[in-house]
């Protein structure tokens, strides 16, 4: 059915209660690969709560945006095969703990009609809460319908992308994903069978099942970690990408950075294909 401009603009999900603890933590962490080198102390701090020396179990940053999977403003009755993730922009308001009982707001921000044949734009953001009600991030998500354009709704008006430098990166490092990474990361809750099931993989126009945008996402996120934040997750204030073209579980994706103050910003590809996967990206530290 045809998007209803209006009553998706009217969308909104206030108060779900969501949990989680350290098995999601340590899950959410594992599904973007960390911990595959299990002598690594540092990574180990993310995917192991049972040390000898004991030290606190460290939280992903991007493990906020399964932190409550499933909340959402509503139902928006898309085509669902046709669905993919546009962009998620993640601002960080306090230290995500180990464990929390979470309050969660969702609502539509704006939807762009890019035109019958090129798709929509919904952009919705969820807050989520402890609580006290205070604030630990807000989310804000794009997801690209491309088989739910020509509704007649606006087609101008789209925040403008985050602009890389143009001199050549600062540094780049190259993370090597799993050919059963997708099987992993989708036991984070996203179960969307475009990344398991090779028959309705080509049946949306991919010749294999392919790697989650998000997990593709939480990897950015590992190699700021790895670099220029000296593996604090607390340093984090900001995490931002557009997704621009998928990964196949088993390449290696190459994160080129460019640090300017406290903004690094990203662009990701995988060399075996010169395909740019991960564009305008941005992180700020502080």
């Amino acid at each position: 059915m045809a998007i209803n401009y209006d009553e998706l603009m009217a969308l909104k999900n206030l108060g779900q209660r969501y949990s989680y603890g350290d098995r999601e933590v340590m899950l959410y962490a594992y599904g973007i690969g960390m911990g595959a080198d299990p002598m690594d102390e540092k990574e180990l701090a993310f995917v192991n709560e049972a040390a000898a020396i004991p030290r606190p179990l460290k939280v992903v940053p991007t493990f906020a945006s399964v932190a409550a999977w499933g909340a959402g403003p509503g139902e928006m009755n898309l085509n669902r095969v046709m669905v993919v993730d546009g962009e998620r922009d993640i601002t960080f308001h306090r230290p995500l703990p180990v464990a929390e009982k979470l309050l969660v707001d969702s609502t539509v921000l704006a939807v762009f009609d890019k035109g019958k044949d090129k798709g929509a734009v919904i952009r919705h953001q969820t807050v989520l809460k402890n609580e006290k009600g205070e604030a630990l991030a807000t989310l804000v998500a794009s997801r690209f319908a491309r088989g739910d354009g020509g509704f007649g709704g606006p087609s101008e008006g789209q925040p403008e992308p985050h602009k890389v430098p143009s001199r050549r990166p600062d540094r780049s490092v190259d993370i090597s994903t799993r050919p059963d990474q997708a099987l992993i990361y989708r036991l984070c809750g996203d179960r969307n069978p475009l990344h398991s099931d090779p028959e309705f993989a080509r049946r949306a126009g991919f010749s294999k099942p392919i790697l989650h945008g998000m997990c593709t996402f939480g990897i950015t996120c590992r190699g700021i970690l790895q670099t220029y934040a000296d593996y604090d997750p607390n340093a984090f204030k900001q995490h931002a990408a557009r997704f621009s073209s998928p990964v196949y579980p088993g390449e290696t994706v190459t994160l080129d950075l460019w640090k300017d103050g406290n903004v690094i910003s990203f662009e990701a590809r995988v060399k075996a294909r010169e395909a740019v996967v991960i564009r305008s990206g941005k992180t700020e530290l502080g």
